[in-house]
């Protein structure tokens, strides 16, 4: 895989020594995934440097060579033909640097991995929480979504999204029901497993569900470090700024959880706040909610997404606290904003998405109509038997072999007593009783 990706460039030799150098010290210590990113990323780099004439810094070196090098030498080099000095960064627009993906759109660009040194508020930079503060302390609004599985992930990731969130709102928009209430933990790790698979990008965090967290910070603790470990989120999410969630939200930051905070209208309080209402209509709602941000800022979270709240409070909100408010239904003034991916795409067809569709979100697409018209022409095309033509037939029988085939069927027919196709007959004699 390598030596196919390197043999391409306008100087072989140098090609194979740069490869060379990737098999024996980039490589073992990268996934398989890894690997090849770092492969495609480094061969594309290299290709321009080769073409521009860098191979002259390799003037009487060998693959022999290489093989002699010591672990340190050979980073030395890779470095040298990478452009990649930490004395000198490089003068190649990173946007160039990184080369297209196979099977992604053609405007995609490959992003670096978690972690790679980047500009705040790169579009293209991997998100970190560092990061998310970077984008925050230079008022570069927030962009949040959701994702429920593999499909949703890619997407999200390919649009440039800086947060993913596996809400527990997949209860209401995958799972069908009428709350998040009956969302459990296993649930939401499954969908964990599944957006993480599809994510490079976005900083991904995984919403601890109703029952899931309250009963003790520990149960908390132990279930949080599950959707990291196990869901391969970033950091969880969970609703309110009691005095048990403050405890709670306390407990996971000391154990090394990034902890996002949600406050306004909390969907798992259904119950008690009497349905889906919002919050902070009132003055003294309003101060409340100023006070539990404080409150969760300074038990340590990262985030607080207000939902559902007057404009004017979630500015005031925003502007009396050192850490980013996303909203959702929550006006302008907040550091990002979040909706639920099925909402935003318009994927409304169905009356149970209608139903629960709230009016502060914005279409901003209907995909949810396209979808419906390429089922039903799909539909449409089999009862007509338009579909599959020859174009969607490719597979063909050897020379010979059809004619070979058919030679064989009537002694086949004969041993299984004829054909068996009943299509056309209007009823059975086997259960024809009068």
């Amino acid at each position: 895989l390598v030596k196919g990706l390197f043999a391409p460039m306008a100087n072989l030799r140098c090609a194979g020594i740069l490869s060379r150098a990737f098999y024996h010290v980039m490589l073992p210590s990268k996934s398989l995934s890894g690997q090849i990113y770092s492969i495609s990323r480094s061969a594309a780099r290299a290709s321009r440097l080769l073409t521009n004439g860098a191979s002259r810094n390799f003037s009487g070196t060998s693959t022999k060579d290489i093989d002699s090098m010591n672990e340190t030498e050979l980073r030395a080099m890779v470095r040298k033909l990478m452009g990649a000095s930490a004395n000198k960064p490089s003068s190649v627009n990173t946007e160039q640097q990184r080369p297209a993906i196979m099977g992604a759109p053609e405007n995609y660009v490959a992003r670096p991995t978690k972690g790679e040194a980047t500009s705040a508020g790169d579009e293209h930079s991997n998100i970190t929480i560092v990061e998310l503060k970077k984008m925050y302390s230079k008022n570069i609004p927030i962009t949040m979504a959701t994702a429920y599985d593999f499909p949703s992930a890619v997407h999200v990731d390919l649009a440039g999204i800086d947060v993913v969130l596996v809400g527990d709102s997949l209860g209401m928009v995958v799972l069908g029901y009428d709350t998040t209430l009956p969302v459990t933990f296993d649930e939401i790790l499954h969908h964990c497993r599944a957006v993480s698979r599809g994510c490079k990008r976005p900083l991904l965090v995984g919403d601890l569900p109703f029952g899931s967290y309250e009963i003790s910070a520990q149960e908390a603790q132990r279930n949080a470090y599950r959707l990291l470990k196990e869901g391969g989120m970033e950091a969880v999410k969970l609703e309110g700024a009691d005095a048990g969630r403050l405890r709670t939200v306390e407990t996971l930051v000391k154990g090394g959880i990034a902890v996002m905070g949600h406050i306004g209208l909390t969907p798992q309080s259904y119950s008690t706040l009497g349905g889906f209402r919002a919050q902070g209509k009132h003055a003294q709602q309003a101060i409340s909610l100023i006070e539990q941000a404080r409150h969760l800022v300074n038990a340590g979270v990262f985030a607080i997404v207000l939902e559902c709240v007057p404009a004017e409070v979630a500015k005031e909100v925003t502007e009396r606290i050192s850490v980013p408010t996303i909203g959702i239904g929550a006006g302008i003034h907040t550091s990002g904003q979040v909706l639920v991916y099925h909402d935003l795409l318009g994927m409304m067809q169905h009356p149970h998405h209608a139903k629960v569709t709230p009016k502060f979100c914005k279409q901003f697409s209907s995909v949810g109509v396209t979808i419906n018209e390429a089922l039903k022409d799909f539909r449409r095309e089999v009862r007509e038997r338009t579909f599959p033509d020859l174009n969607y037939s490719p597979y063909k029988m050897a020379s010979g072999e059809l004619e070979a085939f058919r030679k064989m069927l009537p002694e086949l027919d004969l041993k299984w007593g004829g054909i068996q196709n009943k299509v056309g007959s209007t009823e059975s004699e086997e259960t024809k009783v009068y």
